[in-house]
Formats: C-alpha cells, sequence, structure tokens
C-alpha cells in the first residue's frame, strides 16, 4: 500500500489498523492540560446524543455501533503516530507518554444496533476516565452520524418500498470507503443487497448486479449485446432495456430469453408510466414471471410514487448514501457527570442558547401501549425510571472494563431494527413533515419533563 493511498484510507503505513488518529487536534491538547492540572483521571459520564431530528424526519436509526466498537479496539499509539505527533509537536512529552500506553478500559453502554431514537435519546454512554472518554469524541461521531444518517434514510425507504426489495448501488456517488459503510447500514435498515463488493466481503452482505449502458453500446447491436449477457449469466439475469428503444428491447429479451427471463431494468424516463407499460408486453409475450426492477436517482418519495406501479425491486444510489438530504445525524458527544472532589457523580451540563445539554447519567425505557406499540421515550436521570410493566429497557451494555461484549456484525442489527420500527406507531413511517412520532420525556424523582422542540 502506497503512502498518499493510505493517507486517503485514514490509515498509518506501519500501523494500518490503528484508528488513533483519526480524531482531532482539539481531543489531545485537552488530554496534555488535564495531564497536566491533574484531572486527567477524574471519573466522568459522556453521553452521545442529539438535541433534534433533521428536518422532515420522525425518528432516526443508530447505525455505526458494530463499526465503532470494532474501531475502539485499534484505537492505540503506535511508533509511528507517537512520531507524527512528536514531529508536530502536537503535545508534549508527558501526554506522548500517556497516549503509548492508552488503552480504553472502561464501560459503554448504547442503544443497540438499529435502534430507533428520537431527540435527547442517550445512543452512546462513555464512562472512564476523563482522559479515556474525551479522546474517543470524533472516533465515535464521525462513525455514528455518518452511518446513522444512511440508515434513517434507508429505512424510510424500506418501509415504503414494504415487501418489494431494495438494492443499494451507491458507491460510485461517494467516497470509496463511505460506499462501504453506507452499504453496511443501508443493508441494517432493510436494503435487501448491495452493489459494493468490499461491503460484500466485509459485512456479508449479499451483492447483486449485472450490467451498464456500456456493455450494450459496446456490441454491434443490442441483440448481440443480450446474447452475450444471457449466454454468459443464464436467463435469470436482468436486461437493461432502455438504452435505445424500450418496447424493442423487451421484445428482443423475451425472443431470445424466453419465458424464463428473470428480470428487466428501467433506468429513465416516466418510470410510472414505463412500469405499467412493460408489464403489459412482458405478460403479452408470456414473461409473466420476469421482474421489472427500476433505478434511476430514487428515494423515499419517488418510490411511494412508484407503489401504484407493477415494480418488483428498486435500485438506490445517490440518496441512499448521502442520507436523502441529510448527510449526518446531528449527534454531539458531551460530558454530561464527574466525580467533584470527594469523589460524588454529579451532573454537568452545557447551557450555550441553542446548544444546551441535560446533565447526569441517562437510563432510557421505550413506553408501550396495552397493543405494544411505542408512544414514549422515558429517560431517567442519575436512575432508571420507573417501568409501568410493558416498557423496554433501551440501553445494553457494550464495553465492560474495555471489551467488547456484544456482536457487532450487520445481520444482528438488521433483525434489531425490523423489530424496533415495527414497534412504532404508524405515524412514524409517513414521508411529510411532521414532529418526531414519539416525544421523550426525562424523570427524575422530583419531576417529569418533555423535551423542548426547537
Amino acid at each position: 500500500m502506497g503512502r498518499e493511498f493510505s493517507r486517503v484510507l485514514g490509515v498509518s503505513v506501519l500501523n494500518p489498523r490503528s484508528t488513533a488518529l483519526l480524531t482531532d487536534h482539539y481531543e489531545l491538547t485537552m488530554l496534555q492540560a488535564t495531564l497536566a492540572s491533574g484531572h486527567a483521571d477524574r471519573p466522568c459520564v459522556f453521553e452521545a446524543f442529539t438535541r433534534r431530528l433533521p428536518e422532515g424526519r420522525r425518528y432516526g436509526v443508530v447505525a455505526g455501533t458494530g463499526r465503532f466498537l470494532e474501531a475502539l479496539a485499534e484505537f492505540t499509539f503506535g511508533t509511528e503516530e507517537i512520531d507524527f505527533l512528536r514531529e508536530r509537536t502536537i503535545v508534549d512529552e508527558a501526554t506522548l507518554d500517556y497516549l503509548a500506553s492508552y488503552r480504553f478500559t472502561g464501560d459503554i453502554w448504547g442503544y443497540a444496533e438499529g435502534e430507533c431514537y428520537f431527540p435527547g435519546s442517550p445512543l452512546m454512554i462513555v464512562e472512564s476516565t476523563f482522559a479515556e472518554g474525551v479522546v474517543l469524541e470524533t472516533l465515535a461521531l464521525s462513525i455514528l452520524n455518518h452511518d446513522s444518517a444512511i440508515a434513517a434514510a434507508a429505512s424510510r425507504m424500506t418501509a415504503t418500498a414494504g415487501d418489494r426489495p431494495c438494492i443499494e448501488m451507491g458507491s460510485r456517488r461517494t467516497h470509496e470507503r463511505s460506499a462501504v459503510a453506507a452499504a453496511r447500514a443501508a443493508y441494517i435498515a432493510g436494503f435487501d443487497s448491495t452493489s459494493n463488493l468490499e461491503a460484500g466481503r466485509s459485512f456479508d452482505i449479499p451483492t447483486r448486479g449485472t450490467a451498464a449502458h456500456s456493455f450494450t453500446l459496446l456490441h454491434d447491436s443490442e441483440r448481440e449485446a443480450f446474447a452475450s449477457q444471457l449466454s454468459s449469466l443464464g436467463l435469470s439475469t436482468t436486461l437493461l432495456v432502455d438504452t435505445y428503444d424500450v418496447t424493442g428491447a423487451v421484445t428482443l429479451a423475451v425472443e431470445l430469453a424466453g419465458p424464463e427471463l428473470g428480470g428487466v431494468r428501467l433506468d429513465s424516463g416516466d418510470l410510472v408510466s414505463q412500469a405499467h407499460e412493460v408489464r403489459e408486453q412482458l405478460d403479452s409475450l408470456g414473461a409473466t414471471d420476469t421482474r421489472i426492477v427500476v433505478t434511476s436517482d430514487l428515494d423515499e418519495h419517488a418510490i411511494a410514487a412508484l407503489q401504484a406501479a407493477p415494480v418488483d425491486a428498486y435500485g438506490v444510489g445517490t440518496r441512499v448514501v448521502t442520507g436523502s438530504g441529510h448527510p449526518a445525524a446531528g449527534m454531539v458527544y458531551k460530558l454530561v457527570a464527574r466525580a467533584d472532589a470527594d469523589g460524588t457523580m454529579v451532573g454537568v451540563a452545557k447551557a450555550s442558547k441553542d446548544k444546551s445539554s441535560m446533565g447526569g447519567r441517562k437510563f432510557a425505557l421505550r413506553r408501550r401501549n396495552s397493543t405494544g406499540v411505542a408512544h414514549e421515550e422515558l429517560i431517567g436521570i442519575g436512575s432508571a425510571p420507573v417501568d409501568d410493566g410493558d416498557d423496554r429497557p433501551l440501553l445494553v451494555q457494550l464495553v465492560r472494563g474495555g471489551e467488547v461484549i456484544v456482536p457487532t456484525d450487520a445481520r444482528s442489527a438488521r433483525e434489531h431494527h425490523a423489530n424496533s420500527r415495527a414497534e412504532l406507531p404508524t405515524k412514524a413511517l409517513r414521508l411529510s413533515h411532521g414532529d418526531p412520532a414519539l416525544r421523550t420525556v426525562y424523570q427524575d424523582e422530583q419531576s417529569r419533563t418533555e423535551v423542548e422542540e426547537d
């Protein structure tokens, strides 16, 4: 691996697995100052949460947790990382000595990957010394903000698509490494498969793909192109039929493949009317089982518009890998509690206008009605809120004593998301703008206060 290429990927050359420099400069200067002041070892609680959902969204989806936990294991400062920090005089020698032996030894709690969330939900809670927890801020947020944004968009798309599968195919519309992470997040949120082979290898996601317009244009005729594809890939393949004339291409496809043709793909034009016309044509030619796949800049709204059309699958690219207009989830990572001089944990909070936070270690329940439908996010401060009998605890321990204790695979998260989304009220799946589907309520021994919506 060349030095320049490795830098693009965000890894070092000598220690390609290290994630330690996937962080911001000020994390380490804060570390230096607290080591000097004697406060670095104070027990602390950090919390990742979002103050609000992106405009128009009624719920969010936690994704990236597994990737963060795997990155946490590689968050170590080897010789090359220490040399870089020394050469740039980023921190002093005492801090470099601390970093050379850095290992996270604290506890982490969080919402399970795939869980739906709302404003104020304590999505990840890091319990450690200040020094161990503060340096994880950028790593946690960069992964969670990206993957959760993709998963939230993907969830809206798969909820709208219903039992029609969605294929993630946005690799050419984002950074090469982001594409892999995006495919994983989309799969967690219900996408059936991805076009990205590295995502297939890294995360055991099914991969799909057949041919692009260039394949047809390469050949001297559409007949030659179709015949070549069918000969090599078999009758179950999907033929792209809009390179020249759709009607003629469909006729040709069935002529060459017969009624066993697996599918045809439409990638341009009025997809709704074309789908109806192609379905009628295929049926008239006896290809009643041939599937129609549509692509072309689809998002959740386009999928909704196609629900009345005879479409069998959707291929989604740009809009899913860019969060369908919201490429970041808006999560922040704040110190919410610390030990005082006598060792008692006290809540701390930021009071800045429009960026305030709620102090104290949080606990969370999802309150459900008698039919099992969720209707409230209940957050306890300092102690667990009172369970009324059928509430579901939301926080699970992810790391104990520095060791990851939960699965980090995408399939487990995918299953969890399906169950979590099924628990939401039907209004959560509306695409129109509206308030979060569940209100968030804080509960302590003295009061219950609803979160203020900006």
